[in-house]
């Protein structure tokens, strides 16, 4: 009996193991706009303005992306 108990009480955990593992993809994604970012930056620096409006644009969109996977669970809780 306890082994179900235990069954039960991990597979509540995988959520938050499903949420880590589905952050992994946002943060590269930040890692890419900004390492991206700073070569377009240091290749023309006369584009500073648009260069930095678009990859704020892409950290907010990306992040986004996270916030709703980290709401999700919660909302679609069964």
């Amino acid at each position: 009996m306890s082994v179900l108990a235990e069954v039960t009480g991990s597979l509540s955990n995988l959520g938050s193991i499903g949420y880590g593992l589905a952050a992994i993809g946002p943060g590269i994604g930040v890692g890419i706009i900004f390492g991206q970012g700073v070569q377009a930056i240091a290749r023309q620096p006369e584009a500073y303005g648009l260069i930095r409006q678009n990859m704020l644009l892409g950290f907010v969109l990306t992040e986004a992306l996270a916030l709703i996977g980290l709401v999700a669970p919660f909302m679609f809780r069964g």
